[in-house]
């Protein structure tokens, strides 16, 4: 199908497209909502999205730890629902994306959104998951950001037209293709000769890069293992699988949310 390019954009409105819902275009609240609070010292809204499970891992990593004011309630927020659109959660992220936090432990508590601020702000608190030297430190923050800046192309991007797309095209799919699999390349040459993305400590930064990366040469995102041909990227695959089979992942992958309502 052709397509000529106005000079102005205006919204398709395509109602049997979710992902043109018109009100996509406004920020903001659409409704009144009031979040459950319980009685733990953090407050989790999340959902088990690659963005969302990243969040899980780190507290149930935190409570392998034997950390006890990283406790936590997690409640789920029904995105296919909308319900990141309400009053209550908007406050907590402008931007309306699970997952968000609140740190009710602190006085003001404090809020969180983006999943790697949660993840660096828990991290840096309870002294876990982060390297103390400012060497690895800085190691550690690089590849945390890398992640950060590169996953849009295998969610956004590869996912969105592999699997979500009305119906193939091939040029976008051959383009996100690519870099995502120049980006699994990237990783499995770093991790040839490395446990984990930092060295031999296991960090937030994996854990950030794991939820998509990991599960995806795992085969579990969109089906397209043998697309990617997931198999030629051992050094990725070893470290996939090590982070797969830590009982706190595993926990994390199988965590039950409460329905806010």
């Amino acid at each position: 199908m052709s397509y000529t390019l106005p000079k102005i954009w205006t919204h398709p409105n395509n109602t049997d497209n979710p992902f043109f819902n018109a009100e996509r275009m406004v920020a903001g609240a659409r409704f009144e909502q009031k979040l459950p609070v319980g009685d733990k010292p953090l407050q989790l809204y999340s959902l088990g999205t690659p963005s969302g499970l990243r969040v899980h891992m780190v507290l149930e990593e935190l409570a392998e730890s034997g950390v006890a004011d990283a406790e936590y309630d997690a409640f789920a927020i029904d995105i296919g629902r909308g319900e990141q659109y309400g009053s209550d959660f908007v406050a907590l992220n402008p931007n309306a994306k699970i997952p968000a936090l609140v740190d009710y432990s602190a006085n003001p508590p404090v809020k969180l959104f983006e999943f790697d601020a949660i993840l660096q702000y828990l991290a840096e608190k309870h002294g876990q998951f982060i390297p103390a030297s400012p060497q690895k430190r800085a190691e550690c923050m690089s590849w945390l950001f890398w992640q950060a800046g590169s996953s849009p192309y295998v969610g956004g991007g590869f996912g969105h037209f592999f699997a979500f797309a009305p119906e193939p095209f091939e040029y976008p799919i051959n383009y996100f293709t690519l870099e995502v699999k120049r980006q699994l390349s990237v990783l499995d040459k770093h991790l040839a000769d490395k446990a984990y993305l930092c060295g031999d400590g296991y960090t937030i930064a994996d854990m950030a890069t794991w939820t998509w990366y990991g599960r995806l040469a795992l085969g579990l995102v969109y089906g397209s293992g043998e697309f990617l041909q997931v198999a030629d990227y051992p050094h990725v695959q070893r470290w996939a699988k090590n982070i797969a089979a830590r009982p706190a992942v595993q926990r994390a992958m199988n965590l039950r949310l409460q329905a806010i309502g």
